[in-house]
């Protein structure tokens, strides 16, 4: 199969032309004109994933790996090393990032992972009644994404509606009206106005809630005709639990 053809799909699926303006999602390496043996979808790309890739291997990852312009190629650094490896197993790269976030991942992990499928789309948020203590929706939210220490910013007790939007939604607070704002990545200062705003927060953190990247557009892959295998990359953070 050629890059061409699985890229006409995926635009289908959720246009590139639809990425916001600083991002850099679509084909990254190599040319639509080139062929592929197998599919692999990730988050990331690190070093491990592409050591024990098969040769002409096509990965599908959310996070362009290719971002900033590169004004050089280290194979000593990071993405320089990866880009150079890559070019020696002619492995092919395909980002989906913010167009897939809009279309697709958003609606998919709150609707098939939390369990919350009546919502009103706001471009990147959605919106959806919770009706639940504060606590008890935090709780829910750890739980089902299997998170071991969830970061929350508790302003209000109870919960009637919220905002949702994962990986980094910070900056699209103020955009809305709602109770509690579930996304990733929150800063400090951020928390803090929030805390003063009467704006709940729950930090889902931003690998937790972005990857399942690979389970949802496999499904979609499917319906195509096309299977993938899915996998990830780490975790860069590291949890540390007890009592001091």
């Amino acid at each position: 199969m050629k890059i061409s053809e699985i890229y006409s799909l995926l635009d289908s699926l959720a246009p590139f032309s639809d990425q916001e303006s600083w991002d850099n999602s679509g084909l990254l390496i190599g040319s639509l004109n080139d062929s592929f043996d197998e599919i692999v979808l990730s988050l990331d790309l690190d070093t491990n994933l592409i050591k024990n890739a098969k040769q002409n291997t096509l990965f599908i990852t959310h996070h362009p790996l290719i971002f900033k312009g590169l004004k050089s190629i280290n194979p000593d650094k990071f993405p320089s090393n990866l880009i150079s490896l890559m070019i020696k197993k002619e492995i092919k790269l395909i980002s989906m990032h913010t167009n897939f976030d809009l279309h697709l991942l958003n609606r998919y992990v709150l609707s098939e992972v939390l369990g919350y499928k009546d919502f009103i789309k706001e471009g990147f948020i959605l919106k959806f009644n919770v009706n639940k203590s504060f606590d008890e929706f935090a709780n829910e939210i750890r739980s089902k994404l299997k998170i071991p220490n969830l970061r929350a910013v508790k302003a209000n007790s109870f919960i009637k509606n919220a905002a949702f939007c994962t990986g980094s939604g910070a900056d699209l607070i103020g955009s809305f009206e709602a109770d509690c704002f579930v996304s990733g990545d929150f800063k400090y200062h951020t928390a803090l106005e929030a805390l003063e705003n009467s704006l709940s927060l729950i930090d889902m953190g931003h690998f937790e809630s972005e990857r399942y990247f690979g389970d949802c557009l496999a499904i979609h892959l499917q319906k195509n005709g096309l299977f993938a295998t899915i996998t990830n990359s780490i975790n860069p953070f590291t949890y540390y639990e007890g009592k001091l």
